[in-house]
């Protein structure tokens, strides 16, 4: 085969470029290693910036997002026993965030694709980019017996954190930056009305919870455990016994319990690797960065990448200008690394670490209390939350 765009990876990162370039004329093939089905059984988050939610229209894809999703113009920090609203409209001049799921939303990626005709193989092995420093790299994967060849111009490494793309670069020419939490957090979906119409971060002596939800009928909820607890650990009573008192009183007496549809235990990590370009491969999404879950930046980080190449490679085609594909690493390393700076930072405001002395403590309630007595500390915290400009 022969392509001008090689995808590895067929989570939102792949088909939202895959997508993108196709509307414009930009043939592209996408591997992706499992089925289809597969893929939309992974449980995400589905918190979305509002420059996602717009990337999503330009793709054609954003018509059961605006029907399904629901707007919030805030969301809630609970600490010391009671709740205090961001009201991140207010804050930010008029911009909200999406709430709609990362299934649906890569549901919608893939129904796109099929009406387009998108060239999507599934159930690939062993996929292999080639001569990415050259002029002419390749892509191989094995199909049973036989090992199938896709020459292309670029190869779009979105195959995430454990993917093949970041291990074809040599280790001398990456650096990766990394901080491990020492606790995970348990996520239970339950088929119950959400306790809130907007979200609820809670911090709490005994560790971080969050309410959140997929929609009216579908709520998503998780506890901050140590990274030595498995799921056989937490039956779903005693789930709902910890989470209710890791909130405020009248949010607990509110809370409506019943079975867990879906359980997990996902532990937290900041990871950045830089460059995000090696010869002609580029890394998109979790192939180049990891954040931790607290504040919604893992997909929409994703997103800001998936940006920056689909206007560098229409530049390029378009327009005979590679300033787009030249630029494309530093200027998305530069949205990155905010990301991961709110992330980490709302990750220790809320947070439980064991490891903390008095003084660590200690300031950590004071930037609580700082959030909360200042209206500019407000404002950049929605600022972040809502999404900084691509």
């Amino acid at each position: 085969m022969k392509t001008q765009v090689g995808i590895i990876g067929g989570g939102p990162s792949g088909l939202l470029l895959s997508q993108l370039l196709d509307l414009k004329g930009i043939d592209n093939v996408l591997l992706e290693k499992h089925s289809r089905d597969y893929v939309l059984g992974r449980i995400r988050a589905g918190v979305l910036e509002h420059g996602f939610a717009a990337l999503m229209r330009e793709a054609e894809c954003g018509e059961r997002m605006d029907t399904e999703g629901e707007i919030h113009d805030g969301f809630f920090i609970a600490h010391d026993g009671i709740k205090d609203r961001i009201d991140l409209k207010g804050l930010t001049g008029g911009n909200t965030v999406l709430v709609y799921g990362q299934t649906e939303l890569t549901r919608d990626l893939y129904d796109a694709r099929a009406r387009m005709g998108g060239n999507i193989i599934h159930n690939v092995a062993d996929v292999q980019p080639h001569d990415i420093t050259s002029n002419a790299p390749f892509l191989t994967y094995r199909d049973g017996n036989e090992v199938i060849r896709i020459d292309c111009d670029y190869i779009i490494g979105a195959d995430g954190f454990h993917g093949v793309s970041r291990k074809s670069i040599p280790k001398d020419s990456i650096r990766e930056y990394e901080r491990v939490y020492p606790f995970g957090w348990l996520g239970v979906l339950s088929r119950t009305k959400p306790v809130s119409p907007e979200l609820i971060y809670a911090k709490h002596a005994r560790g971080f919870a969050l309410c959140s939800l997929r929609s009216q009928v579908l709520s998503r909820y998780y506890i901050q455990v140590p990274l030595t607890d498995t799921i056989k650990d937490w039956p779903d009573d005693r789930f709902w016994v910890e989470l209710k008192r890791r909130l405020p009183s009248d949010v607990a007496a509110n809370l409506i319990t019943g079975p867990s549809i879906e359980k997990s235990i996902a532990p937290l990590r900041s990871f950045v690797a830089e460059p995000m370009r090696y010869g002609n491969m580029f890394l998109a999404g979790d192939a180049a960065h990891i954040v931790p879950p607290t504040g919604a930046r893992g997909l929409n980080s994703a997103a800001s990448d998936i940006y920056y190449l689909y206007h560098a490679m229409l530049d390029h085609y378009k327009n005979g200008d590679d300033t787009g594909l030249a630029a494309y690493s530093d200027k998305a390393l530069a949205r990155v690394w905010k990301g991961q700076r709110f992330s980490w930072w709302l990750t220790n405001l809320l947070h439980q670490f064991p490891d903390n002395s008095d003084f660590d403590n200690h300031m950590q309630q004071t930037d609580m209390d700082y959030l909360f007595t200042s209206e500019m500390a407000q404002a950049s915290l929605a600022e972040n939350y809502v999404g900084l400009p691509f």
